[in-house]
């Protein structure tokens, strides 16, 4: 079984020294490449900057911007057999780099964003038959406040699956998960550690990838 994973935040180059960023430290996705690696599958991590080693087995591709990781994942997308997003993309990215450092002033400066891509649509779009397409969202209201938005997303999306959680996740061992199927049936996962949901989401796929 092949799968492909994302990881990490995207950097979204203002000038050659400031960026647009957040806080995702890219340890679910690091964990799901792990666990989907000790089943024995071929596993490709796509990851924004961030400071974790590449699980043993793995195949790593480095990217900075979210257009970079949408590129990486056109590339990687029609092998895979299975999908796990857990990239925090950036929604929007500077309409123009400027080159060198802009200097500080007294004026106000107004910096114009551009929609990025929405890799995870693209996929859901070009998804073959079989092929699954797992989502994460990250709600501000969490689990209990983010189950209307998630359930938007599954449908437009067209996703086997997604994974909700809250702001707590960012830069943290554990969180709680909640996650919902394409028959639109919740399961609480509760607070886990991330090492310990990424077991359960590799277990779970490979029982779907059988019953297909």
């Amino acid at each position: 079984m092949r799968i492909l994973v994302t990881a990490g935040p995207t950097y979204e180059d203002i000038d050659d020294v400031r960026f647009i960023g957040n806080r995702s430290s890219g340890r679910m996705g690091f964990e799901v490449a792990r666990a989907a690696r000790s089943r024995g599958w071929d596993v490709t991590l796509i990851t924004g900057p961030v400071n974790l080693e590449t699980p043993p087995g793995v195949r790593r591709i480095n990217v900075r911007s979210a257009r970079e990781m949408f590129d990486a994942c056109r590339r990687t997308f029609p092998q895979a057999d299975a999908v796990v997003m857990t990239a925090a993309v950036a929604d929007y990215t500077p309409a123009k780099k400027l080159t060198g450092k802009r200097k500080k002033s007294k004026r106000s400066w107004t910096l114009r964003l551009v929609p990025t891509p929405d890799i995870l649509a693209w996929m859901g779009s070009h998804k073959r038959q079989g092929q699954l397409l797992v989502g994460f969202a990250l709600e501000a209201g969490g689990v209990a406040g983010g189950k209307a938005e998630a359930l938007r997303k599954l449908k437009a999306k067209n996703l086997d699956m997604i994974v909700l959680n809250g702001p707590e996740s960012f830069n943290s061992e554990a969180a709680t998960f909640s996650v919902l199927d394409a028959s639109e049936r919740w399961t609480d996962i509760g607070r886990k550690t991330k090492r310990s949901l990424a077991a359960w989401l590799a277990k779970k796929l490979e029982a779907e990838k059988s019953h297909r």
